[in-house]
This record gives C-alpha cells, structure tokens and sequence, in this order.
C-alpha cells in the first residue's frame, strides 16, 4: 500500500499562498528519505531542494581527523538547501537523515525562479533562513557552556517537536555523533534522566515517557530556537489537504 503523503505537512509549502504553491505543486516529488542516507557532503552541491515532512535531516560540520558534530536539524518546519538561494553554489555541511520518513524535493531551478521573483517565497525563505541560522548559533551555544545531560535534553525535545510519536530510532553511537561527545557522555546523562522517569533506553530506542520533566532540565537554548522559529513562521496556515496524484500528474 503507498504512503500517504501531503505536500503541506512541511509547514514552509503549507504556508506558501495558493498561486506560489500552484506554480510550485506540479514539480513537486515525494521520495522516501532512509535513515543514515547522506544527501549531500560537504562541498557538494544539490540538483534538488528537500522539504522534509515526516524524515529529519540533520547537518553535520566535519573537521580533518573525520570528527563531526550536528550544527541543526532539519524537519517538517524547513527545507536542506538554503546555500542555494544565500549565494553559495554549494553545501558548507553534511546532510545525513537522522529519522527516516518522507519528504518531497523540488528541482533547484524551480526554486530559484519562484524566489528571484522577490515575493512572498523569498520572504518565507529568508525568514527560515534567519530561524535556521539562530539554530545553528545557539548549538553551538549550548555544546560549549552546557552540560551533555542539558544537550541530550534539548536534542530529544526538538526531535520531539518534528515527530508525531514520543518514540525515537537512535543509538548512543549516533547521538554522540550528534552531539560531539563522547559516547560514555551520552550513556551517563541517558542514565540519570532514565533513573528520573523522563525517558525508557533500550537498545536502539528511546521512548520519552515525561516530556516535562525533560523540559525543567533543559537549557535555555531549546526555549530560544522554538521561540524563534514561532516568531519568524507565525503565518504558517493549514491549507486543505491536496491529492499528491493530482498535483503531481
């Protein structure tokens, strides 16, 4: 049986205005998005904007010794490719899927027509790209001055916001990727909020049993990007869901 899906369960093609998303619907293509697939590499560039709609992406800065740590995620609020439209003819991160799911993609050629007409998508754009760049900076924020536990929190919470279930596919292995800590790091501070009650660890998957108890020991920095991201996209409106086969046709 297919996989349902809706173009407008990305929040960015749900805020769009009916005659933007007209033009933009018939080149629209819905892919499955695998976990661990990398998207693109550093350095690389991209054929095709994503926008995410039940997959996460998560991006990834690498440094020589081949030691990575996430800068942002990426999910049903945004898309993978705003270097594109910024100027940059290529990716500065890695993009890997960090949950799988689906998500649609978009020619860049398409976009980049929509947003040199200097309308409401190079507004939308610009104001993610705003959001996206106060999620990057208070990650890096919150991995120098706060503890692994706090990171772990504000990781699991944000995930959290981009899934419709409070349970996650992840090994310590890949948070600690995500986090740039090290692996013992990410079992201790999964101990101790374990022992609290807020979260159940087993091997491959963690459930979120008390997301409020997650929220009274995270940081700060949870707090500022879900703000921000709620100020820059206040506009984002449900629009009645499409047949993906009409449009796509």
């Amino acid at each position: 049986m297919p996989h349902t899906q809706d173009p407008n369960q990305n929040h960015l093609l749900a805020a769009l205005l009916d005659a933007e998303f007209d033009r933009l619907s018939p080149h629209l293509q819905s892919i499955p998005l695998r976990l661990g697939d990398v998207l693109c590499e550093s350095g690389g560039t991209l054929d095709y904007v994503v926008f995410p709609t039940t997959a996460i992406i998560s991006l990834h800065y690498l440094l020589e010794n081949g030691s990575s740590s996430e800068i942002a995620g990426v999910g049903n609020e945004g898309m993978l490719g705003v270097a594109l439209f910024m100027g940059g003819g290529s990716t500065p991160s890695r993009a890997v899927i960090q949950t799988g799911g689906f998500g649609y993609r978009l020619p860049v050629r398409i976009l980049m027509e929509e947003f040199n007409r200097a309308g409401p998508v190079m507004r939308l754009l610009l104001r993610y790209t705003q959001a996206l760049l106060t999620h990057m900076s208070q990650t890096s924020v919150c991995n120098r001055h706060h503890t692994v536990e706090q990171q772990l929190c504000r990781w699991l919470l944000l995930t959290l916001d981009r899934l419709k279930s409070n349970e996650l596919t992840m090994t310590q292995e890949l948070i600690s990727n995500m986090l740039g800590v090290r692996r013992e790091g990410v079992t201790e501070a999964a101990g101790r909020l374990q022992a609290r009650g807020h979260i159940s660890y087993r091997r491959g998957h963690i459930t979120v049993i008390d997301r409020a108890g997650l929220e009274q020991h995270v940081c700060e920095c949870y707090g500022v990007v879900k703000k921000e991201f709620g100020r820059l996209l206040s506009d984002v409106r449900n629009r009645q869901p499409v047949p993906v086969a009409s449009r796509l046709a």
